[in-house]
């Protein structure tokens, strides 16, 4: 018996792993584009080659377990898997205690407030002084609501409800509730929440097609989020 013939791959084996890496080269230029678009709606302290990696690996694993007769396309198979692995290491990022919540949520407060009487956002100076809080720690509440903000609503309603009202929600009882609550926005602030949870365009693209400022789209999606929490303390209660 030669010793090397057992260290050799049989040839199908062979030929599998080559499949099975022409396909994450293939698609190598989907998962950067994924990366690229979610990027856009982080703090700049997300480094977007983190994200790429992160959704590469998740592809490698993937194509190990790909089984082409039972799933005509690849990327079809594996797109959300690979998207949720990016926002699983968006999750990573944000662990926030309870103390953090509770500074989004004042950072977040008085966002909105200040947008509603000056059209703009306050810059983390301002957000200081008037939350008497350390600047730093300002701009990093304001990184994770960022980072929150991206998150599909499903898991917002969980980060920002103190108990995991969320869990008890389906993902299509949430839709049915989202549609229930949008009956009762403007027809512009329904068109903005349909790009931005159902056609995932992000708020820079939203703020072209539309003309209205990226601040006044989060705005409308708070408003959203709040009316959301509402409806489901109601329901829980």
């Amino acid at each position: 018996m030669n010793p090397s013939a057992n260290k050799q791959l049989n040839p199908y084996s062979q030929n599998l792993k080559k499949e099975q890496d022409e396909l994450v080269i293939q698609y190598l230029p989907a998962v950067r584009a994924m990366a690229y678009r979610l990027r856009e709606r982080l703090p700049a302290s997300v480094d977007v080659n983190d994200l790429i990696s992160i959704g590469t690996e998740e592809m490698i694993k993937l194509s190990r377990r790909y089984d082409k007769e039972q799933n005509d396309s690849f990327w079809g198979y594996g797109k959300k898997r690979v998207y949720g692995s990016m926002l699983d290491f968006l999750r990573s990022l944000d662990t926030m205690s309870r103390s953090n919540r509770r500074l989004i949520k004042l950072v977040d407060h008085e966002i909105t407030a200040y947008l509603g009487e000056h059209g703009k956002e306050p810059d983390d100076a301002y957000l200081a002084k008037v939350l008497n809080e350390d600047i730093e720690k300002v701009a990093e509440a304001r990184n994770s609501a960022m980072i929150v903000s991206v998150m599909s609503l499903n898991e917002q309603i969980t980060v920002l409800s103190a108990e995991d009202t969320a869990q008890t929600v389906e993902k299509d009882q949430l839709m049915e509730m989202v549609h229930q609550i949008l009956t009762h926005f403007s027809e512009r602030e329904q068109m903005i929440i349909q790009l931005y949870y159902f056609e995932e365009l992000n708020l820079k693209e939203i703020s072209d097609i539309l003309e209205i400022s990226e601040s006044r789209i989060s705005q409308i999606h708070k408003k959203l989020l709040a009316k959301i929490k509402e409806e489901l303390g109601m329901h829980h209660g």
